[in-house]
């Protein structure tokens, strides 16, 4: 990962004065779901939603949070999708819809998708590949002098800037060094002849090293689900077994879950104003994680560990974007010295993985699982995340698994993360008109 890209970009950040614009959006509720796929990424992919969220929270704000919109309309639908290392969505984006690829991410704010022309002289590329503007009769450029457009705008992690045709240009780098940059653009997702989205502002992207683009969830003002009006949304990632190679089906919401009188809710933490700090992340979906248990055992850990501090370090956010669970340095320390006093021979020694977990095996997993046992992560009101023994390691690869938990500051980030890997068998809900997030068990690898 290259760190060096954060330091490289975080002056341009810490340099801007913020003022902020209020984006007039169609107060239409929406309440959809889209069929979900996923791809195997790169070491490092799971890395960049974080990255992303620890720029932005490097910027002083204003009023940024979306303040609660009215709950969805009665129109709730739901789909399957596949898991293997991220939750890809396919979107039908604008008239007539174009099916896209995104990845579904908790932890960032602005949505992009590929922009590609299809050349007439070659094949027809497969319709999840790009997105061709000039075959969308919805599709429209923002302009340089479009209130968003600002270099003091502070909804981005690089200012946006002029591009050579008067268009507004963006640019996001990624913590393994890549690069997605295009213009910003208003755009439709239509899911019916009667149903879509108002024009929403997303990236087009030109350059990116991947294949998908992003659906951005957080709290944030240009995010889809602020823009579009969903006030609740929520997902089952199924259990993965055999590696990234297996891809089990779970299931997706936009609306209402017929599942939600089982949930268990925890209140999402909100930060005034007056508490926003360099390292916090106030459109993050941040929970208040009280302690960690392995083996029945609960570690010694301060709870304030896991709450922001004076600098806004240390909070704990429910990432879909992120595959693997990061703890910052306290914490994680106690983690990993649990671990060693278990199972500390067995480790596979200088081993690193994605240049973030070090907890890793050559043996067999199910007897090193059930040396460590199970593992919870504990909330307020008696909620917790179980992880059961035999789910303690994932393969990464060429037969070695590894705890799916890494230490924050390999990301060169300051937060705690509760990746995907750690929300399998499990329904995670978003309800951001109450404030909360739920939780319920399931075998998401059933039909629900």
């Amino acid at each position: 990962m290259a760190i060096e890209y954060f330091y490289k970009f975080l002056f341009f950040v810490l340099l801007i004065l913020f003022n902020f614009m209020q984006i007039t959006v169609q107060e239409n509720t929406v309440s959809f779901s889209f069929p979900l796929t996923s791809a195997p990424l790169s070491k490092n992919s799971s890395h960049k939603a974080v990255l992303r969220a620890s720029l932005l929270s490097s910027q002083p704000r204003k009023a940024l949070v979306q303040k609660p919109v009215p709950g969805s309309s009665s129109y709730n639908y739901k789909s399957a999708f596949k898991y293997s290392m991220a939750l890809i969505v396919s979107l039908p984006i604008g008239t007539p819809p174009q099916t896209q690829q995104m990845v579904l991410d908790t932890g960032s704010q602005l949505s992009w998708i590929q922009c590609h022309r299809k050349s007439p002289k070659r094949p027809p590329p497969p319709p999840t590949t790009s997105f061709d503007p000039s075959l969308s009769s919805s599709f429209s450029v923002l302009p340089c002098n479009h209130p968003i457009c600002k270099p003091r705008i502070p909804d981005f992690t690089i200012p946006t800037s002029c591009d050579q045709n008067r268009l507004c240009h963006y640019s996001y780098f990624y913590a393994d060094g890549t690069l997605a940059e295009g213009n910003l653009v208003r755009e439709k997702f239509t899911f019916s002849s009667s149903r879509s989205t108002p024009p929403l502002i997303l990236g087009c992207a030109t350059e990116s090293a991947e294949a998908e683009g992003i659906l951005g969830m957080n709290l944030g003002r240009l995010s889809f689900i602020s823009q579009a009006k969903i006030s609740k949304f929520s997902y089952c990632v199924p259990l993965r077994q055999g590696g990234v190679q297996t891809r089990p089906t779970g299931t997706f919401y936009l609306g209402q879950n017929p599942n939600s009188h089982t949930f268990q809710y925890i209140s999402l933490l909100t930060f005034p104003q007056s508490q926003r700090k360099p390292n916090l992340d106030p459109l993050a979906f941040t929970v208040a994680l009280l302690g960690i248990k392995i083996g029945g055992k609960k570690l010694n850990i301060p709870e304030a560990v896991f709450r922001p501090d004076a600098g806004g370090s240390g909070q704990t956010m429910i990432d879909s974007g992120t595959q693997y669970t990061f703890l910052v340095d306290t914490a994680y320390s106690k983690v990993r010295e649990e671990v060693v006093r278990l199972v500390g021979p067995k480790l596979k020694k200088g081993y690193v993985y994605g240049g973030s977990l070090d907890m890793c095996f050559d043996g067999n997993p199910i007897e090193i699982g059930q040396l460590i046992g199970d593992m919870s992560f504990q909330f307020d009101k008696g909620v917790e995340i179980l992880i059961g023994k035999e789910r303690i390691l994932d393969h990464v690869e060429g037969g070695v698994h590894c705890v799916g938990i890494g230490r924050s500051e390999s990301l060169g980030v300051a937060s705690n993360i509760i990746g995907n890997f750690h929300q399998q068998n499990l329904w995670v809900e978003f309800d951001t008109t109450n404030r909360q997030v739920g939780f319920g068990k399931a075998d998401c690898s059933k039909t629900v």
